[in-house]
């Protein structure tokens, strides 16, 4: 999958291609529907499947105070459409002056020199263009004026609900990661770099590794099973989300505790996966107390991750 920063009018890699466009935060089931027939339509014909994607994400330029916190960072987010059959990636850098344009500039004076579309696929709920005026039906019209159709992808249901970015912030919000899950068709994942802690968990027995988030989304305060990837493998482990109250207030923090490791992380990277939430966070009356919990709280999550083989 290539990366594009500023491609040029006339440029032979989007000489001919289907394109989807919209800002895919999570890449979510839904995303993936829209994803797919982006790739079937171009594989289809010959052309290049495509995701025109918008950085930083619009909200945070036109409305900061109310943006919404991404579910993946952009390199995150990048890691996961290099999974899932398309071609390139064109990141165009979001501005003011960009969302000045109308739908029509968008498509006549923006896309058209730099693209040549076989087509489009976009998602039923799609917005672009100055004040969002531009929605499906407006580009299925600005598609038949410029040569190439449009196809809308309706909603995907899961759970009852429409899978979209809005309803996955809630269910993470409110700490369901297993719902999360379903809906973004994976496990939620934060990435992060472990930093040096105050080491109470090593006192305690359970040595944690503390992640520093520059991005993500953090789930409500509690307990959790996890996965996390360090040095290319997965483990699994216990994770606590929160202010440790037990010790005082604090910041919020992620700190995760990986079965059978005794390995050195501090400076490293780390994806930490959140399977299931175990218990929500709570201040105990001594630190023999809080041991004696999440010695219960590994017990549960190793069961749930590291489930024993049956009888042969």
């Amino acid at each position: 999958m290539e990366v594009l920063r500023h491609p040029a009018p006339g440029d032979p890699r989007l000489a001919r291609a289907v394109l989807t466009l919209g800002n895919f935060d999570g890449v979510h089931r839904g995303h993936q529907a829209i994803l797919d027939r982006t790739v079937t339509r171009a594989r289809s014909t010959g052309a290049r499947a495509g995701l025109l994607t918008f950085h930083p994400h619009p909200a945070t330029i036109l409305a900061p105070d109310k943006a919404p916190p991404l579910i993946v960072p952009l390199r995150g987010k990048l890691e996961l459409l290099s999974h899932s059959g398309i071609d390139f990636v064109w990141i165009a850098t979001f501005s003011r002056a960009f969302s000045a344009l109308t739908p029509e500039a968008f498509v006549g004076a923006y896309l058209r020199p730099r693209v040549g579309l076989v087509g489009m696929v976009v998602g039923y709920s799609v917005s672009f263009g100055r004040n969002r005026a531009g929605n499906a039906e407006v580009l299925t019209t600005l598609g038949a004026q410029h040569g190439f159709d449009v196809e809308v992808v309706g909603p995907v249901m899961c759970d009852e609900v429409q899978v979209n970015s809005t309803a996955i912030r809630r269910v993470i919000g409110e700490g369901d990661v297993a719902r999360a899950a379903r809906l973004l068709g994976r496990p939620h994942r934060l990435w992060g770099r472990v930093r040096r802690g105050a080491q109470r968990g090593r006192a305690l027995g359970f040595p944690t590794a503390n992640v520093d988030l520059r991005v993500g989304l953090l789930p409500h305060d509690g307990v959790y099973a996890v996965r996390a990837l360090t040095a290319g493998q997965w483990r699994a482990g216990v994770a606590n989300v929160g202010r440790r109250p037990t010790f005082g207030p604090s910041q919020r923090t992620v700190e995760v505790h990986l079965f059978d490791f005794d390995g050195d992380l501090y400076g490293q990277p780390l994806q930490v996966e959140l399977i299931d939430r175990l218990r929500g966070e709570r201040q105990f009356g001594s630190a023999d107390e809080l041991m004696r919990q999440i010695r219960l709280d590994a017990e549960r999550a190793r069961a749930l991750l590291l489930p024993r083989p049956g009888p042969q």
